[in-house]
């Protein structure tokens, strides 16, 4: 069996504030690699790509894969489809480990969907998005089903009822949660992993959206709309709004990906 599982922090246990998952005094990555471990511990031999996919992918330690001979690591910033690098038709189940609930939700944890800066809405064919979502469609892609997810309790919510999900924490505001004792957390990480492992692919639904594949994005303001109104295919809807509309899903996964990394100048313009 191959397991791609793509990493993210701020649905972790233990970690509310932007300090908690950034280099510094506060910077949890012990959180990370014990909760990681305890995922690792229940997939008993089975290939697994671990995916380092929050802020520029060096959170999660190379020497894990001394402990566990079994796993191969994608690291480091600014590589092709971000989240979801690697992934293939020849991975039997996808795991989303550390996500967050979408920007705007409220009373959830570091709330955001791709960039808590610049972006203030998604939606795809009508539907608000979150990170979980886009990515699942994007494994869709490839027939890859989302077996697994490891999140705060808002972000339960906004995801597939036919997934394993481990509840980190009961988020309680941008930056505030309630949080289980760590020794449950991880049991529960590993219980649930050994469940997951056990259920056939086949049971798993894959993630599509009907095609044509309309994206609207909404931007935190309206020098990121005329930024990203230059790029081919896009049409400004509003001051703050644009909207592309496409066959192939993998265009508007990449769109999504091109404008947030591109409205990161916009802090550069107008100084």
């Amino acid at each position: 069996m191959k397991i791609y599982v793509s990493i993210d922090f701020k649905g972790l246990g233990g970690v509310t504030q932007w300090s908690d998952v950034e280099y510094g005094v506060k910077f949890k990555q012990n959180y990370l690699m014990e909760q990681l471990k305890a995922f690792l511990r229940a997939t008993d031999g089975n290939y697994v790509l671990l995916v380092d996919s929050h802020a520029m992918g060096d959170n999660v330690l190379w020497e894990i894969t001394k402990e566990f001979e079994n796993v191969e690591l994608i690291s480091g910033g600014l590589r092709k489809n971000y989240m979801m690098s690697g992934l293939d038709e020849s991975f039997d189940r996808v795991v989303f480990f550390g996500y967050h609930a979408g920007v705007g939700t409220r009373y959830a944890v570091m709330d955001h969907s791709y960039s808590s800066s610049s972006i203030y809405n998604i939606w795809i064919n009508g539907q608000k998005m979150n990170e979980a979502l886009i990515n699942a469609a994007y494994a869709g892609l490839y027939n890859v089903p989302v077996a697994m997810i490891v999140g705060d309790d808002k972000l339960k919510g906004q995801v597939f009822d036919d997934v394993f999900f481990v509840e980190t924490k009961e988020s309680l505001g941008r930056f505030s949660a309630k949080h289980k004792s760590m020794k449950k957390v991880l049991k529960e990480i590993e219980e649930t992993t050994r469940r997951m492992l056990q259920v056939p692919r086949e049971k798993f639904k894959v993630y599509k959206f009907d095609t044509p594949v309309e994206l609207v994005v909404e931007f935190t303001d309206t020098a990121r709309a005329d930024l990203v109104e230059m790029l081919p295919l896009v049409e400004r809807v509003n001051g703050r709004s644009v909207k592309l509309v496409h066959e192939d899903y993998q265009v508007i996964f990449d769109a999504i990906l091109s404008m947030a990394f591109m409205c990161s100048v916009v802090k550069y313009i107008g100084r």
